[in-house]
């Protein structure tokens, strides 16, 4: 007994479907032999009689009209081999039988009134005297020169031999069809196996995976859609064990981070409560304190900004921000970074486009971005801004000299806390919320970069006319 489950459902279907069509046509091929048979004895009577009734006729003719042997010579001239001619008056009267068995009773059966009404009767049917199946063929002829000349020649045969050669059919037929569903038994459950038995391997696979063993894997080569899902089960798997991996890093490297300054300034606080020091010693201390409490402050709303941009909780607040402004603006706050390395921020801008956006998120973004510039800058080089307005669009370009990003690691830059060196310090998420951000504004973030030769990050944004128009085209909408 096949257990529940898709198993014993694709063997049920098949089994089901290919039962029906075969007894349905078992069916018909026994109905339409049965038919054949019937038909062709039914046939030959009819053609029998039609040319023995011919021929008596013509004969008839030329004898004596008072010939006494009228019956038995009738019977020597219409008899058929391998039937029982009977001569019956038109009340179904038995009046001679080719046998010789005379039997007192009349025929009843419907071949009579068929017979009497011109036709040629014919009845199948179980036989009272004898107990067999057979077939009864009538004609009436009418004897010229006789008074009563009307007699009904009935032919009875016996279908015992046709029935059992119809039975012998009947039992081959149902051997082939047990052959064809023991065969269909067959394919359907070794179909049934070629799918359940990947099935249960890849929910093993999975069960493991949901105790959290993420490094077992689906084997075998299995094809189409099974092929597909055990592809894809190993790929999440090996997407998890990335991840964790990435989230292990983070963690790693957020608790360096934060242990720096908060040993600098617990550091500084017992020292300066101590006591004992001069005005520009308790100075420096504070400052330290002071800057690197700032420090805190950025890696927690780092933190806050990419929580908020995961759960979409990241509130916009649109107006029109004039992006050469904005630029210099920022050069102004990051002046004194640059300054130390004597690198120099230049801003190329013709005009002062005007976007539509958040101007203290598209602050966020390019500081993000020249502050890195100038992080991975070699002394004494140039850090280019170029501003591009186009009919629909305005281009900004943060372009460095500085260590590059390998062609491996360019793509990845962007995923959430990658970092190519993990020593450099930071959370990973610098560049990830500068994506999201830009994204918000319906803009666009592309990085090129070569080892060794600089970063180029172009950030393409929608002019403050466009944006408005595809704003009210949305609402239109």
């Amino acid at each position: 007994m096949i257990k529940k489950g898709i198993r014993r459902q694709i063997v049920l279907h098949y089994f089901i479907v290919v039962f029906t069509a075969l007894l349905i046509v078992e069916v018909i091929f026994l109905l339409a032999i049965r038919t054949y048979y019937y038909d062709s004895i039914y046939s030959h009577i009819k053609s029998h009689i039609g040319a023995a009734d011919e021929f008596y006729q013509a004969t008839r003719s030329l004898a004596s009209e008072d010939n006494p042997n009228l019956l038995p010579d009738m019977l020597r001239n219409y008899e058929l081999t391998n039937t029982e001619l009977q001569i019956l008056d038109t009340n179904g009267n038995i009046l001679i039988n080719s046998t010789g068995y005379q039997p007192d009773m009349t025929i009843q059966t419907s071949d009579i009134p068929q017979a009497i009404s011109g036709n040629i009767g014919k009845w199948v049917g179980r036989q009272l005297t004898t107990d067999e199946d057979i077939i009864a063929v009538s004609k009436m002829t009418q004897i010229a020169g006789q008074d009563s000349g009307s007699y009904i020649l009935r032919y009875v045969t016996s279908l015992e031999r046709v029935n059992e050669k119809l039975f012998n059919v009947t039992l081959i037929s149902v051997g082939i069809g047990v052959s064809v569903m023991a065969v269909v038994l067959a394919f359907s459950l070794g179909l049934a196996n070629s799918i359940v038995k990947p099935l249960n391997n890849i929910t093993a696979v999975s069960a493991q995976m949901a105790k959290g063993k993420y490094k077992v894997r689906v084997k075998g080569n299995y094809r189409y859609e099974l092929g597909e899902l055990a592809s894809t089960l190993n790929h999440m798997a090996e997407e998890i064990i990335r991840s964790n991996q990435i989230k292990e890093d983070f963690i790693s490297s957020i608790s360096h981070e934060l242990r720096t300054p908060l040993t600098s300034i617990k550091g500084w606080s017992e020292t300066l409560d101590s006591g004992g020091f001069d005005p520009d010693e308790t100075r420096i201390g504070m400052g330290i304190i002071s800057k690197e409490t700032e420090r805190l402050i950025g890696l927690v709303e780092e933190i806050l900004d990419f929580s908020k941009l995961q759960q979409n909780e990241m509130k916009l607040v649109m107006g029109k921000v004039l992006i050469k402004e904005l630029l210099q603006e920022i050069m102004l706050n990051l002046w004194t970074k640059a300054e130390k390395k004597n690198i120099k921020l230049i801003l190329e801008s013709d005009d002062n486009p005007t976007v539509m956006g958040d101007a203290n998120r598209l602050k966020q973004v390019f500081l993000n971005l020249v502050d890195n510039a100038i992080k991975f800058s070699p002394e004494q080089s140039n850090i280019y801004l170029h501003v591009t307005s186009f009919p629909e669009l305005v281009e900004i370009e943060v372009q460095d000299s500085g260590i590059g990003i390998s062609e491996e690691d360019v793509n990845k830059v962007r995923d959430r806390f990658f970092q190519v060196n993990p020593l450099n310090g930071g959370t990973g998420l610098g560049l990830a919320i500068t994506q999201q951000l830009v994204e918000q504004h319906q803009g666009t973030m592309e990085i090129r970069s070569e080892l060794n030769k600089g970063t180029t990050v172009t950030i393409v944004l929608l002019l403050a006319e466009e944006q408005l128009s595809m704003t009210d085209h949305n609402d239109i909408s």
